[in-house]
């Protein structure tokens, strides 16, 4: 028996801003998207451009107030980059606090709106050390 994988599902309060962060930010795109009015939800699946096959989940629970928390409990999602520094660089600018900075031209920790931590990996062989990077100190937790 085999089995594939399918899809990492996160729970978000605002659609809009978390398509914001994963797609204007992270580069992410909308591939498919279901509304259930029976059950009151909307499920918006974001991939990277060309890897369909390996989507998101949103799942937006329509007029809940839940809070939903423990993003860390959750794990985390993992997205590869050709370059970290103008990634995290665009991030920041966002607004978008880097948790984890990548001193080591390597790995980089964010949030998502949601709270859900987010990893950072360079694609291929770690960049040169650069500031401010090398130099900054980890924020909060991820």
């Amino acid at each position: 028996m085999t089995i594939g994988y399918l899809h990492t599902m996160v729970r978000v309060r605002d659609i809009d801003e978390s398509k914001r962060f994963y797609c204007d930010l992270l580069g992410l795109e909308e591939i498919r998207r279901y509304d259930s009015e029976a059950g009151k939800f909307t499920l918006v699946f974001l991939a990277p451009p060309g890897q369909h096959d390996r989507p998101i989940e949103l799942t937006y629970n329509w007029g809940s107030d839940e809070v939903y928390e423990g993003g860390r409990n959750f794990g985390h999602l993992a997205f590869g980059t050709e370059d970290i520094y103008a990634l995290c660089d665009k991030l920041q600018k966002a607004g978008v606090v880097i948790n984890r900075p990548p001193r080591d031209g390597r790995m980089a920790f964010v949030k998502s709106p949601d709270g859900v931590s987010v990893e950072l990996l360079q694609q291929g062989e770690p960049l040169p050390k650069a500031e401010p990077w090398a130099s900054m100190e980890n924020t909060g937790a991820w």
